[in-house]
């Protein structure tokens, strides 16, 4: 039985213990739907966001800030398997070395596409950076809305939860606050 399959085989027996007919016409296909859903959803797993990141590596003398804003994302909490989304702001100050500026999405898409939390997927993405291009400095924030907390327990609508991490020059209130005034 391959991964699929096993996965489809599991979520048949979640449906019938909530209560449904897993043979009815409008389910029989879910469980196989779902297990693709999760697949895609979690395949961060499979992939290198530093390979990523080293694919499109460059020698560059920038040391000016670099800022890849408003980067929508989609995750799973990790405590109750359902969705949150937001977007990712990500800035760096280069030291020799650059990275094509669509790779700072895809690293976004890798650690995200993966059972997260969203204060460790914000730290993820600045330690990847960090390690792999050797930056004099990293700074992310993500604003997400978590279906956690909008659907079941406090049911609170239009919250917006606001993480940060910073390496290098962003410890410095001056560079943080030039960074925040170009991501708004």
């Amino acid at each position: 039985m391959n991964k699929t399959e096993e996965l489809a085989f599991h979520y048949k027996k979640i449906i019938e213990l909530l209560g449904e007919n897993a043979e009815r016409e409008g389910l029989v296909k879910t469980p196989e739907r779902v297990a693709k859903a999760m697949e895609f959803l979690t395949q961060g797993y499979w992939q290198s966001p530093e390979e990523i990141l080293r694919s499109a590596m460059f020698t560059e003398d920038y040391k000016q800030m670099v800022i890849v804003k408003d980067i929508d994302f989609y995750s799973m909490c990790e405590h109750h398997l359902l969705p949150f989304f937001g977007k990712a702001h990500v800035a760096y100050v280069p030291n020799k070395h650059i990275t094509g500026l669509s790779k700072i999405g895809r690293i976004v898409d890798v650690f995200s596409h993966r059972m997260q939390l969203q204060e460790r997927l914000t730290t993820q993405i600045k330690e990847c950076i960090q390690t792999t291009l050797k930056p004099l400095g990293v700074m992310v924030v993500i604003e997400a809305q978590h279906l956690c907390m909008q659907m079941r327990g406090v049911q609170k609508q239009h919250s917006v939860t606001t993480t940060s991490d910073f390496t290098g020059v962003f410890a410095e209130a001056k560079t943080r606050e030039e960074f925040i005034n170009l991501i708004r």
